[in-house]
């Protein structure tokens, strides 16, 4: 064979390297855009998962339990509306995604801090938890198509993602938020039978919550009333308030308290939380003088707000050195205040409210502690 022919038949071969190269090379920036386009679109479906999630766990705060009025189904129906909204509201490739009945599972979750604890959906406890999946399928939204991959014969992609967030329902106490935020608890305790008579609906119902105006008004809702001053504790020269924080709390840090809630250093006197015992379910705290007309402001100003106040089961001791044994927790507004005059007309009115409230304690196993108080929902998987 000739030089020439030898030099010819060599760049023949590069030239077939060369195209099967570049065809190779075209090959592998095909797959990387199908790829990166598939990762794209997984962000976005778990995104889309994850806010629907979020915002239908919200709608579990039964805020109608209060007035004897909840009504399980409307709850759950509003969480699944909710989590059609929110989903759509997060596109997918810039398609709005729907979900499915089946899509949306509500239920009970025993124990939120384990990721393996299943979902239990129709069961006899009040849910506290949704899971959301999102779906780009034949049967939801459509598959997501592909573009280079077709010419190996994929003209399609099935994707989905899932997210299950959750609340905190059974209440034990409290700590400091990880946000540093006070926590809005009342430094008066309420004894465990007028608490519970006013959660059955026994005593008077004469104020209500206007959620439009935000603002209590004179009228019936179901919500019954209790007074909250003056009480018979049990204990001479003490009415009801407690010492959370500093044993020589002033009438100037009770006021504090009242307005702008329970804080750090309030806690560290006390350990750093406010938590009922979990082998006895009691917590002591000491006792003040009681509420006093220094605070009628400070009371009249918060009137309407959900605050927590700590129940009591009894009270030993007197004035300063009664000791308070706390055994549960309960969500309230105020809705009326009066604090001068005299004894008989002195009052200070409240009626049960949920409350939705960061630094809360779960009981675990427990069932009852903690009455309309809530954590903020968040993703537990």
């Amino acid at each position: 064979m000739s030089r020439r022919s030898c030099r010819d038949k060599r760049k023949g071969n590069i030239v077939v390297l060369t195209m099967f190269l570049m065809v190779g090379l075209m090959a592998l920036v095909a797959f990387s855009v199908d790829v990166g386009y598939l990762c794209v679109a997984r962000q976005q479906l778990q995104r889309s998962a994850d806010a629907a999630a979020l915002a239908a766990c919200w709608e579990l705060v039964d805020r109608a339990a209060p007035t004897g009025q909840s009504d399980a189904t409307a709850m759950t129906l509003s969480a699944q509306q909710t989590a059609d909204q929110f989903a759509r509201l997060n596109p997918v490739l810039r398609e709005n995604p729907s979900l499915l009945d089946e899509d949306v599972q509500i239920g009970y979750l025993d124990n939120p801090s384990d990721p393996t604890c299943p979902l239990v959906v129709g069961g006899s406890e009040p849910p506290n938890a949704v899971n959301v999946r999102v779906r780009r399928s034949e049967e939801a939204n459509g598959t997501v198509p592909l573009f280079f991959a077709r010419v190996l014969g994929q003209r399609e992609a099935r994707l989905e993602a899932e997210a299950t967030a959750a609340l905190l329902t059974n209440i034990s106490g409290f700590r400091t938020p990880p946000n540093g935020q006070p926590i809005g608890i009342l430094p008066f305790a309420l004894d465990e039978e007028t608490c519970l008579d006013m959660l059955a609906g026994e005593g008077p119902d004469n104020w209500k919550w206007d959620p439009v105006n935000e603002v209590v008004v004179p009228g019936t809702d179901g919500a019954t009333e209790v007074n909250l001053f003056p009480q018979g504790t049990g204990s001479p020269g003490n009415r009801g308030t407690v010492d959370i924080g500093d044993s020589n709390n002033s009438t100037k840090d009770i006021a504090r308290q009242i307005t702008n809630g329970i804080s750090d250093e309030d806690l560290e006197h006390l350990g750093g939380e406010l938590v009922l015992d979990p082998e006895t379910g009691v917590l002591y705290l000491n006792g003040d003088t009681g509420i006093s007309a220094g605070v009628k402001d400070e009371l009249a100003s918060i009137i309407g707000e959900p605050k927590v106040v700590p129940i009591f089961r009894e009270v030993t001791g007197n004035g300063n050195n009664a000791t308070y044994a706390i055994v549960d927790f309960v969500g309230v507004r105020i809705v009326d205040v009066k604090l001068t005059g005299s004894m008989s007309k002195k009052r200070v009115i409240i009626q049960p409210a949920a409350i939705v409230t960061s630094g809360v304690v779960w009981a675990p196993g427990e069932s009852g502690v903690g009455h309309h108080i809530y954590s903020p929902a968040w993703l537990v998987r």
